[in-house]
């Protein structure tokens, strides 16, 4: 995770302003922003990338294209660019958000207008997408899931946008082009690979390769190179070699990366792995 900053205030009225912001290392998110305010109120302004908005508690009021919208707490609203907004609490005791910028190579220019018209989207699997999305970013050797979720969350807000043009993409499958993309996975288990060069070595858009991937194998691309290196990591746990020495050795970012991913596999941690082999 690159750069992280965290802020909390309190002024002499109660108010509270707790904030984390970060950018990771994942193609097309220029910022993650989560923030809970009590009081404070956003003037007028803008941003020159879009703003992905989900509310964990309370709700947001604000102003877009001077036109009242609200952002209730099962709601995505997403934000064009250079379009001016502001943003205060609904409820009394504020609101707790988050917030993804995403550049326009995820989201075009050519989808400004439709957004100005219909910010606000109350989608339960958009919701839910946004959300482990964010799980994800939070997470420092996740970068694939992260791209992998971001496609997803991509393809459903187009659809959104332009239901003509989106409505085809979900039952789609090709099971060459998910071969294809399972031998690059093999070949680069340690090494690792993003979702956009994948998807220009195979080639194909990226949500169609996640959606052909997930549809014949019945696990995600993310899934998949994980599964991977933890097989690889058992080998070498038996074999008497540390967790922190196997996982450089098999991909992971850290030591504790690892043990989250062998865990949830597993059952234990590589530790209690490694000895019980002795």
């Amino acid at each position: 995770m690159a750069r992280q900053r965290n802020d909390q205030r309190r002024d002499r009225r109660g108010d509270q302003r707790n904030v984390t912001a970060w950018r990771p290392r994942v193609p097309g998110v220029v910022e993650v922003f989560h923030a809970h305010y009590t009081e404070y109120a956003y003037p007028m302004h803008v941003h020159d990338a879009w703003t992905l908005l989900i509310v964990d508690d309370g709700a947001v009021r604000y102003d877009l294209d001077r036109h009242e919208h609200g952002t209730p707490h099962d709601t995505v609203s997403l934000l064009p660019p250079h379009v001016p907004h502001n943003g205060s609490p609904a409820t009394p005791d504020g609101f707790r958000k988050r917030v993804l910028y995403l550049d326009a190579s995820r989201l075009g220019d050519e989808l400004i207008g439709p957004a100005v018209d219909a910010p606000d989207l109350r989608d339960p699997v958009l919701r839910r997408r946004v959300g482990q999305l964010h799980a994800a970013l939070a997470r420092p050797g996740d970068e694939l899931e992260a791209e992998s979720r971001l496609t997803l969350v991509g393809e459903r807000l187009r659809i959104h946008l332009r239901p003509r043009a989106g409505t085809g993409l979900a039952g789609r499958r090709d099971p060459v082009l998910a071969r294809r993309l399972r031998e690059l996975l093999d070949e680069r288990v340690v090494a690792g690979i993003g979702l956009d060069e994948a998807a220009a070595l195979v080639p194909a858009h990226p949500a169609h390769l996640v959606r052909a991937f997930s549809g014949a194998y019945g696990i995600a691309p993310h899934q998949y190179l994980m599964s991977r290196r933890v097989d690889r990591a058992r080998r070498l746990l038996l074999a008497g070699r540390s967790p922190a020495d196997v996982a450089g050795a098999t991909g992971f970012y850290d030591q504790a990366h690892l043990t989250r991913h062998f865990k949830r596999l597993v059952g234990v941690t590589p530790g209690r792995y490694r000895a019980s082999g002795r």
